[in-house]
């Protein structure tokens, strides 16, 4: 773009052009900032947003899921699945556990292998911004960035700020989930405009829609919570806390299907409390037939849940007053529950966005583009999408890493 200015030295952060100039000031970027400056590589870090890290900022309600201890690359969704696995082995949650112990930060493992900071969000913040500051990295907020394009061996980024000029440049721009947080589809932009595809897009870890009388059933449901185990057509299972909101489902086992989800599909809910009680309803009725069916179930599950399940089948009474066809129809009911959701929540509550930048043409070793040396793609923008739990947190810290040592 002409009529905009090339930055000039005393206009810089530091003396002469960046090295690396990295878009987006996320998880990711700051990582690969911190490894491409401890090289050093003087480092330009961009963002348009006037704070930086805004994901690490609200991560687990701001207590920070960092990783996860079981971070093996089969906990990742791609058209590779083996596209992670360089990454992921040369850069561990312990390693990120060793940076975060130099700064006398603490964490704790709450379940499944999730990680935690004591300190919360704000201190692992701190931690990359000091240790961004102390390599020599720099990062500028609030800069926009309108046009990227290369000529010979640099590449030139046209900003809100004037016109920057680097050799390396490494796109840490994200996906689309979370718009109010600034999430945009640039990256994939620029990677269209580089040669590279873009596996399709989708919202993922979200929160399942419904309508109809499954919407208003359990908008009355609202609030109940019990464990399940979800499967979705592909045979994915996840067993964990399901919560009914006002618009579906949500809670952890719903959030891990909808990254395996397509639209128009079903998922199979099994509520794990009372799977196997329900197997033993024919004995039950014969040695307790006065027992109330209502009384039964709800010790089994959240009383208001227990009455929509009974008055969807039309049952009631007593244990002994059930009919060998009530019996399967409820256990059918508890064990094997098929519904179709309408849609998902999309990228407005979405954790993560599933797809991105194709992986075939770039190196899974270092995340450089084969189609254009000295341009890389890391963290959620790359088509690698982790579980929920800190798997998306540790990718973004190892492909940064990987980036950063050759950017």
């Amino acid at each position: 773009m002409s009529g905009l200015r090339l930055k000039s030295d005393e206009n810089l952060p530091f003396a002469g052009k960046p090295d690396v100039l990295i878009i987006g000031a996320g998880a990711a970027g700051l990582f690969a900032g911190i490894e491409c400056a401890r090289r050093g590589r003087k480092t330009l870090i961009l963002d348009h947003a006037s704070k930086p890290a805004e994901k690490v900022r609200i991560s687990g309600g701001g207590r920070c899921n960092f990783t996860n201890l079981e971070c093996h690359p089969s906990r990742f969704l791609s058209q590779n699945p083996h596209f992670a696995k360089s990454a992921l082995a040369r850069f561990t949650p312990w390693d990120f556990i060793e940076r975060m112990s130099a700064h006398d930060l603490t964490w704790h493992e709450k379940t499944l292998g999730q990680l935690f900071c004591d300190q919360k969000s704000p201190a692992i913040i701190k931690f990359l911004l000091d240790d961004l500051e102390s390599a020599g990295g720099k990062l500028q907020l609030s800069c926009p960035v309108s046009d990227i394009s290369r000529t010979g061996d640099e590449f030139v980024i046209d900003t809100s700020e004037g016109r920057f000029q680097a050799q390396s440049l490494i796109m840490a721009c994200g996906g689309l989930s979370i718009p109010k947080i600034g999430a945009t589809g640039f990256g994939y932009d620029i990677a269209r405009q580089f040669g590279h595809e873009i596996v399709e897009t989708r919202p993922g870890l979200v929160p399942f829609t419904f309508s109809g009388d499954l919407k208003d059933r359990f908008a009355a449901l609202s609030g109940v919570a019990t464990d399940v185990t979800i499967r979705t057509e592909d045979k994915t299972e996840f067993t964990e806390a399901m919560l009914f909101t006002h618009r579906g489902l949500s809670g952890p086992s719903v959030l891990q299907a909808s990254s395996y989800w397509q639209p128009g599909e079903t998922i199979l809910i099994s509520y794990d409390a009372i799977a196997r009680a329900a197997e033993d309803l024919p004995t039950l009725r014969q040695n307790a037939p006065r027992k109330s069916l209502a009384d039964w179930l709800s010790t089994h599950l959240p009383s208001r849940l227990a009455i929509d399940i009974l008055s969807e089948l039309g049952l009631s009474g007593r244990l002994g007053e059930l009919s060998n066809k009530h019996i399967s129809a409820l256990t059918n009911r508890l064990n094997r529950h098929q519904i179709t959701p309408t849609a998902t929540e999309g990228y407005r509550t979405a954790e993560v966005t599933v797809g991105g930048v194709a992986t075939d043409k770039l190196s899974s070793k270092t995340m450089e583009s084969q189609l254009c040396p000295g341009l890389y793609f890391i963290g959620e923008v790359v088509d690698v999408t982790g579980w929920l739990g800190g798997y998306n947190f540790q990718w973004a810290w190892a492909s940064g890493h990987a980036a950063g040592q050759t950017a």
